[in-house]
């Protein structure tokens, strides 16, 4: 085998693999909105779930200054 025959090959296993793990992705993704959509139904906020699941994601301290910050613009202007 020539050497761009190896490199040919060793290029659509790559892409062959990205391409089943971008629809494994997108059925984790259509799972996940089943579950927001079903969270809704129970009378949850789905956009606040994301902020939350958002929030649980970040380093507590990048968090906390993340709220510090939030607070000092919000009484800048009058938003209790």
């Amino acid at each position: 085998m020539s050497e761009a025959t190896v490199s040919d090959e060793q290029l659509r296993l790559f892409i062959e693999r990205i391409e089943r793990l971008e629809e494994e992705k997108k059925g984790i993704a259509d799972d996940i909105r089943d579950v927001y959509l079903e969270s809704k139904s129970q009378g949850y906020d789905p956009k606040i779930m994301r902020q939350i699941v958002r929030l649980r994601k970040m380093p507590i301290h990048d968090r906390k200054e993340m709220e510090a910050i939030l607070d000092v613009y919000k009484s800048a202007l009058g938003i209790a």
